[in-house]
């Protein structure tokens, strides 16, 4: 009986836009990584028992905040890991996007941008995903269709789940670092992105792994939701926010490369700066409204 090949590892995204450029994702130069300080390809290694299109899906979420529909598989390709050695087997989805990648949030490395061959010729890439870019450049085929929100086509929306804790009057907030790519030395609200999970149930995993609280599922309620556009072709995001009427436990800083305090402050006095859509969304609790629209022209 022929030996099973295994599913590869490690996963990686070759995207495209229309005007032929590739969307490279420049890494952090300070970090025990692999490729660190160069452009490189976004992706990442399955977790559990995903499938390569569940982990680059959860990946290109994780890193950039994007769906890209119609990732179609372009082969496998070796890639050294932060020790030299190959990493046999990365998968390769090639996929099509339009968007901006300056409007990215970008959730890990430096930033998103996209060049053409001949710029990539002045750009330290790293050399196995330069190898990637030269293997497609040579037998160019069918690009998907965008997968990136334009008018007239429907757009996933990016799901947050926020945590409101009120106590004597006051709210709990926690000052970003100063390096956090979204919203640098600004108060916001414990939150994360919605995974493969509820929104209640994102709320009371940030909360644990963030802040060390234990919350009940029980005791949470939907307060305010801000349905928000930070600029035309963006994908739109829908903040929800719930409020655990009890809790156990005293934030903690166990995210220090994320948040680098927690306090509580006065609902009415929000220590400034404070994220535009978190002082939206404390108004409308204070004042009994549920829902605020931001960004829609």
């Amino acid at each position: 009986m022929p030996a099973v090949t295994p599913e590869p590892h490690q996963t990686t995204a070759l995207i495209v836009n229309r005007h032929g450029q590739y969307l490279l994702h420049l890494r952090d130069a300070n970090k025990p990584i692999s490729d660190p300080g160069t452009w490189s390809l976004p992706g990442g290694a399955r977790e559990g028992d995903e499938t390569p299109e569940e982990a680059i899906a959860r990946e290109l979420m994780e890193e950039a905040g994007l769906t890209i529909d119609g990732l179609t598989r372009l082969g496998v390709v070796d890639r050294p890991g932060p020790d030299g050695r190959p990493r046999p087997h990365i998968q390769i989805f090639l996929g099509r996007w339009d968007g901006n990648p300056s409007l990215i949030e970008v959730g890990e490395g430096i930033m998103f941008a996209f060049f053409d061959v001949a710029t990539m010729a002045h750009l330290t890439v790293a050399p196995w995903a330069a190898g990637v870019i030269a293997r497609h450049q040579a037998a160019v085929g069918p690009v998907p269709p965008s997968g990136g929100p334009r008018a007239g086509r429907g757009a996933p929306n990016v799901i947050g789940a926020h945590l409101y804790l009120e106590r004597d009057g006051e709210v709990l907030l926690g000052l970003r670092h100063p390096d956090s790519p979204f919203a640098p030395l600004q108060h916001h609200f414990l939150a994360g992105h919605c995974e493969q999970e509820s929104a209640v149930a994102c709320l009371v995993r940030e909360a644990r792994e963030e802040a060390g609280l234990v919350i009940d599922p029980n005791d949470v309620e939907l307060v305010h939701a801000v349905h928000m556009l930070h600029a035309p072709g963006t994908r739109p995001r829908l903040q929800l926010v719930f409020r655990a009427r009890q809790w156990k436990g005293e934030p903690q800083l166990l995210e220090p490369d994320k948040c680098v305090s927690w306090d509580w402050w006065p609902a009415d006095r929000l220590p400034d700066p404070t994220v535009p859509y978190t002082r939206a969304a404390i108004d409308g609790i204070r004042h009994g409204r549920l829902y605020t629209e931001m960004g829609w022209a």
